[in-house]
């Protein structure tokens, strides 16, 4: 079957005909049949230079020989227990050798699963109900942070989705990244404030980097304030360095999240923190927080073979590397077609946005996305896949060679000439 009949019969059978909305493509979203280093194969026949990457977790690229050795040798042994397993405690001392805001930490599925647990040991640990997240920031698909954009920094916001009563989320107070007059004055206005949530690098709108002592402000309030700083690097971490985005910022936050890189392209969440905050956490503390899959063996194990390759294999060097080479090269096409776009990124990650300069969420929202659309099918066409949308950003991985690099370029140049 072709991916139109494929989308045609998912249609009446999953919601939008696909299981997450951002692979709703129009007409329809080409249906996988295997990938396989840099590359991914449709089942029409079609070849891409992917740089998707399951939006993030594979930076050493689909099917790595070793992680997936791995794997077989784990699915030999089972593949769920119910029980402490040995490579929860060898995963946890990795986390904790390159986190030093971590001193524990508890392994969920998911993001999501993550940045709510995060959310309420932080609530718990502090005793107040109220917390700041960054307008545009996307920490999972749970009730406490899918919030509109408010209307001023000390605004309450409203749900940004069916099914969320308002009640869920009037603890939530939203403030634009790189705003450091906005965040004082949502402090200032509540004082029963628990946490600030944020991504110290955006992601989920596009890579936005924080501006030079930006995060240094944010934990000298939220210290000031007796606020918990909870670094989402769901995204980032592993991913900029082995310590993410804390490592190449020297910021220390109170709790961090984790995942995508950390399970090796299995589903894998991760919270830690501060010994005095995780203790909270049952059984140890009244903090609830379960699963039947938490620290699943096979993502476990395949996390313990990623983090073994990206260390030996110095791989942050090689493809921080190539995402220098790459966003150079981009603008120098950019400013030779007077385009005005902007190329905006960090380490192994990119992204053009169809616009000026981005600094927050309301920057990224004036970028042409009717235009960004129309290239992406271009780029396709072409044989290079990116994410199907403005807000997303495109990943680098190990895998990539010279060669796909070099004929990535030359698609930018044809498309967006």
């Amino acid at each position: 079957m072709s991916s139109e009949e494929f989308f045609n019969e998912a249609k009446s059978l999953l919601p939008g005909g696909v299981s997450s909305p951002v692979r709703a493509i129009k007409p329809y979203p080409f249906y996988t049949a295997s990938a396989s280093g840099s590359k991914i194969f449709d089942v029409d026949g079609n070849e891409y230079i992917d740089y998707c990457m399951a939006y993030g977790p594979l930076i050493l690229g689909h099917n790595h020989p070793a992680v997936k050795m791995a794997i077989v040798r784990q699915l030999d042994k089972g593949w769920i227990y119910g029980t402490p397993i040995e490579q929860e405690i060898a995963l946890a001392k990795e986390v904790v050798k390159y986190y030093p805001s971590i001193d524990m930490v508890r392994f969920v599925n998911t993001g999501t699963e993550a940045t709510m647990s995060a959310i309420r040991a932080a609530r718990g640990f502090t005793g107040k109900d109220k917390i700041i997240k960054i307008e545009g920031g996307f920490h999972g698909a749970h009730d406490a942070v899918l919030v509109k954009a408010g209307s001023g920094a000390t605004s309450l916001g409203a749900p940004d989705s069916l099914g969320i009563p308002p009640d869920f989320i009037k603890h939530t107070l939203q403030v634009p990244f790189n705003d450091v007059g906005a965040m004082t004055d949502a402090m200032d206005a509540y004082e029963d404030i628990a946490a600030v949530i944020m991504e110290p690098v955006m992601g989920n709108v596009g890579p936005i980097l924080p501006e030079a002592g930006y995060l240094q402000e944010v934990r000298t309030l939220t210290k000031e304030n007796d606020i918990v700083l909870i670094f989402d690097e769901v995204i980032t971490g592993f991913r900029l360095a082995m310590g993410g985005a804390q490592e190449c910022y020297g910021i220390t936050p109170d709790m961090t999240t984790l995942g995508k890189i950390l399970g090796g392209g299995l589903s894998i969440g991760a919270v830690g923190g501060k010994k005095e905050i995780m203790e909270n956490i049952s059984p140890a503390g009244k903090v609830y927080q379960a699963g039947t899959f938490n620290g699943n063996p096979v993502s476990l194990t395949a996390g313990l073979a990623t983090i073994d390759i990206l260390r030996r294999e110095k791989i942050h060097q090689k493809v921080n590397s190539m995402g220098d080479e790459l966003r150079a090269r981009l603008r120098d096409i950019i400013d030779d077609h007077g385009l005005g776009y902007t190329v905006a990124g960090i380490g192994s990650i990119f992204k053009i946005f169809f616009g000026g300069e981005v600094h927050n969420y309301q920057d990224a929202l004036k970028c042409d996305r009717k235009v960004y659309l129309e290239f992406f099918g271009r780029m396709l066409k072409s044989g290079v896949f990116l994410p199907p949308s403005q807000f997303e950003s495109n990943f680098l991985s190990s895998a990539h060679s010279t060669d796909d690099i070099e004929k990535t370029i030359n698609a930018y140049e044809a498309n967006l000439a």
